[in-house]
């Protein structure tokens, strides 16, 4: 039996990126090959040429919403830090609330520009649910008021202002509102690589997960089997829906550009007899050691964290032993880990 102790490995704090690569196709790529286990290095800017005409890849157009809120208990002043998480029901938002100890049922948070929270209950996650007052539509407040979610790992500087990270923790593609974090993946590419693509005979579809908590949640629990994942939402339009299906029945390879992606079209083909069909719902699908892949021929991912529910998922679809010597070599070679950094193409 795998366990957390397993998908653990030594990365030097200076491997970990606090900023993109100057130009997005720039990042490096760890070309990987499974069946040879033989691993190549490359540009993402390469991509084009690695990928095979007939290719379909699929992306995740997700939008990052500035979803980081600051403001101070009404009674008494403390600073308090909100993540909104995902709209709830009852029309209240799920978020991480620090700290969130000091904040019980009914307590009044004060935010910006006059808006207003209010906690109203907790989960046993130990997310709350926060009913918010705002005094121009959400979407607009946050607009204005909010900050980009970046993870804790990325310290900001005064030369990392908040236009900037709106720009580059954004993919070139994100058009669907709903996550609070990137699919990162996606980061790397820009219009010019979308259209060499395209030129070289790579179809490409996109299909919308909001990333959520279920994506950045960590494993605490040494028996992995016993991690659940948060549910994440998820749509796939009948057009998509077609193409990626067309695509599997003619033998064509579909490529999965990150670990939301994957974990889409993986869920999707759990039902229906492996088929691809259009809708939208929710997805809590968790893929480690073991998954049998149905759909997904080949992924770009970037390099996760220890320990990770993404580390597990790239492990199952590659092996263990051999992601983990990847990792070790992109250390070596001075590969750029997590949410700014390189990526790698498994195929």
């Amino acid at each position: 039996m795998l366990t957390l102790s397993d998908f653990q490995y030594e990365l030097p704090p200076d491997r970990i990126a606090q900023l993109p690569a100057d130009r997005r196709e720039e990042a490096r790529m760890m070309i990987v090959e499974r069946a040879a286990a033989d691993v190549r290095h490359a540009r993402v800017a390469d991509l084009p040429d690695t990928l095979r005409p007939g290719d379909l890849l699929v992306l995740n157009d997700t939008r990052v919403i500035p979803a980081r809120l600051f403001g101070v208990k009404a009674d008494g002043g403390a600073a308090v830090e909100l993540l909104l998480l995902r709209r709830l029901d009852d029309g209240t938002w799920k978020a991480m609330v620090r700290p969130g100890r000091r904040l019980r049922d009914g307590a009044e948070i004060r935010l910006p520009a006059g808006a207003r929270a209010r906690v109203t209950g907790a989960f046993d996650d130990g997310t709350r649910a926060v009913a918010l007052d705002t005094p121009v539509p959400l979407d607009e407040y946050l607009d204005a008021h909010g900050a980009t979610p970046l993870p804790p790992y990325i310290r900001r500087t005064g030369s990392q202002n908040e236009a900037f990270h709106r720009l580059r923790y954004q993919t070139v593609f994100a058009r669907e509102p709903g996550s609070v974090a990137a699919p990162t993946a996606g980061l790397h590419f820009t219009p010019a690589v979308l259209d060499r693509l395209a030129q070289l005979g790579v179809e490409t579809v996109s299909l919308t997960l909001h990333v959520g908590l279920g994506t950045f949640k960590p494993v605490q629990v040494e028996d992995i089997t016993r991690h659940q994942m948060d549910p994440e939402g998820y749509t796939l339009t009948p057009d998509a829906a077609a193409r990626i299906q067309a695509a599997r029945e003619t033998g064509r390879r579909v490529v999965a550009v990150g670990t939301t992606v994957t974990r889409t079209l993986e869920h999707l083909a759990r039902g229906r007899d492996g088929r691809i069909a259009p809708g939208s719902g929710w997805t809590s699908l968790f893929i480690y050691p073991g998954h049998e892949f149905r759909v997904v021929g080949a992924l770009l991912t970037n390099f996760h964290l220890p320990g990770s529910t993404l580390l597990m998922l790239v492990a199952a679809f590659a092996g263990r032993e051999f992601i983990l010597s990847c990792y070790r070599q992109a250390v070596d070679a001075g590969y750029r880990f997590y949410s700014y950094g390189d990526c790698m193409l498994i195929a």
